[in-house]
């Protein structure tokens, strides 16, 4: 087979400027983000990086799955959160465990059943599946076991210094603990501890555990007085000309201080111009291609491209959009580390200020203003 000639390739040409990348090259990289090959003639200046691909990251594998993460260590801008893509394969666990920061999970295939018991002594166990989220507060101790077609799920937590390899785990613990302090705490005898773990189990296997019911614990304690799951998936979209959004925070599920909107938009269609007042924005796209624009002030922007298991990360303020550039829908998630969801739409701004002040400003006529929507604004847009 010939190689390809270079001007077969995308190149960093436009408008005849450029010229064509003989030299050393990965094309695969090239096309997958097509608008830092050749930016758009809007962008300006030197940004950080706000995009990396859970398929760049360093994959833990494990007897019963893997895990990888993007932390600030891999997108240093990333401050606020950090994220996790994990695998068990049927009946495996995530062992005992707990964290200093909280965890966010979203179910992208699969099921689990999640367990914990808080500083009360409340217990709390239900089952997840694809489109469930849960919630675990920082300190409580939970588990993650795999049904029977096994689960990925992505994690997050609420610090960007976040890493997955420094949790605390009851394994680690009891193996760091002499026995004759275990034996006077769990009043065990020496035959019974001989067989406990040397070092961390973290990821390991086991059975597909019985129905949910025949599992819960007799007890006098009760349950968690917050439900940690929410089944995100499950609630009405709210639909708009070009796609849907689903907004999961503090206002329908009170235990998370970690808000998040489910993103779908339509070929052709675009989450509009808009910032955020007060956090920090984390995305995860789980289908589709497409490509962010950022608004940093001062004349700077830059554009990205995203598609399935890419990381986004857009600082407080920053004006942005995000188009899907596909044939299939782009689908992706929004996260705060706030309990509540909130933006500021451009168009809504505009269209409830008197119309005179925006027109004078951009050069349009007041006709052009006056025709915006002054309701709320459509997160959405064709």
């Amino acid at each position: 087979m010939n190689a390809a000639s270079p001007h077969d390739l995308p190149q960093p040409q436009r408008d005849g400027q450029g010229g064509v990348d003989t030299g050393p090259r990965n094309i695969e990289l090239d096309r997958q983000n097509p608008d830092l090959l050749t930016p758009p003639a809007t962008d300006r200046g030197t940004l950080p990086n706000m995009k990396y691909s859970f398929s760049m990251a360093h994959t833990r594998i494990e007897e019963g799955g893997w895990t990888r993460e993007v932390t600030q260590r891999e997108l240093p801008i990333a401050t606020t959160l950090a994220g996790v893509d994990m695998k068990l394969n049927p009946g495996a666990y995530r062992e005992l465990h707990w964290h200093k920061e909280s965890e966010w999970a979203y179910v992208l295939e699969g099921s689990c059943r999640i367990g914990a018991v808080d500083q009360a002594g409340c217990r709390f166990l239900d089952d997840v599946e694809k489109g469930d989220l849960w919630f675990f507060p920082k300190g409580i101790p939970h588990y993650i076991q795999a049904l029977d077609e096994g689960v990925e799920f992505l994690l997050v937590f609420d610090s960007g210094a976040f890493s997955e390899n420094s949790t605390f785990m009851i394994s680690d613990f009891f193996a760091h603990t002499p026995k004759s302090v275990l034996a006077k705490n769990f009043g065990w005898s020496p035959e019974q501890m001989a067989n406990l773990p040397e070092k961390e189990k973290y990821i390991f296997p086991g059975q597909v555990p019985p129905p949910l019911d025949s599992s819960r614990v007799v007890s006098t304690t009760a349950d968690v007085p917050r439900t940690f799951k929410h089944r995100m998936l499950g609630q009405d979209p709210i639909r708009f000309d070009g796609g849907s959004v689903r907004i999961t925070d503090s206002t329908n599920f009170a235990a998370a201080t970690i808000s998040a909107a489910l993103v779908e938009l339509e070929p052709g269609s675009m989450r509009e111009m808009h910032w955020h007042p007060t956090d920090d924005e984390w995305q995860y796209y789980i289908s589709g291609f497409g490509r962010m624009g950022v608004f940093a002030g001062s004349g700077l922007n830059r554009t990205y491209d995203f598609q399935a298991g890419d990381v986004g990360y857009v600082p407080f303020a920053y004006g942005h959009y995000i188009e899907n550039l596909g044939r299939e829908p782009l689908v992706f998630l929004e996260m705060f580390r706030n309990p509540l969801f909130e933006d500021i739409s451009a168009m809504q701004w505009m269209a409830n200020t008197p119309a005179q002040v925006s027109a004078d400003t951009l050069n349009l006529p007041t006709a052009m203003i006056d025709a915006l929507p002054r309701e709320k604004h459509s997160v959405i847009r064709r």
